[in-house]
Formats: C-alpha cells, sequence, structure tokens
C-alpha cells in the first residue's frame, strides 16, 4: 500500500452521475475518485435499487476499489476532470 495515497473514510452517491464519489489525498491534493453503480452491480451480481443498497454495497467492497483507484492514480490514469474512474 502506497502511503503517500490516503482515502478518507467518506463515501457519497451522486444520483445524477450513477456513482459514489470516495475521495482520495495525495501529497495534500484531493482526489475524486468515482465507481459506477453498474459497477458495483456486476461485483454484487445483484440489481442495487436505491442509494443504501448502493453505499451497502460500496462498503463491501471498499478495500478492493482503494486499491484499484490506487493503482489509477499512481498510473496517473485521470479523467478529464483529473479524478479517477472505476467503471
Amino acid at each position: 500500500m502506497n502511503q503517500d495515497i490516503l482515502f478518507v473514510d467518506l463515501q457519497t452517491w451522486d444520483s445524477a452521475r450513477q456513482a459514489v464519489n470516495f475521495p482520495a489525498q495525495q501529497g495534500g491534493a484531493l482526489i475524486n475518485c468515482w465507481v459506477s453503480r453498474v459497477w458495483l452491480e456486476n461485483k454484487c451480481g445483484q440489481t442495487l435499487v436505491d442509494e443504501s443498497a448502493v453505499l451497502n454495497a460500496f462498503a463491501l467492497c471498499r478495500f478492493d476499489l482503494e486499491d484499484i483507484a490506487e493503482n489509477l492514480i499512481e498510473d496517473e490514469d485521470f479523467n478529464q476532470d483529473g479524478d479517477i474512474e472505476i467503471t
């Protein structure tokens, strides 16, 4: 695990994006990380019908998602807005 990348224990559902935001910090910079509802549904093998179900699925996958996001940050695989997206 890279000690330069820290994940705060915060996640929010964005219904317009149909994704969960979970921020990371690297060298003092805030990086918005996103995981899509579709990715979570595929990982969990079920349809996530509301915010509560999505956030519960996120909690179950959190460590995997942080590992994936960490690798994407290290590879500088940012989108046009400077965010990390797991879709």
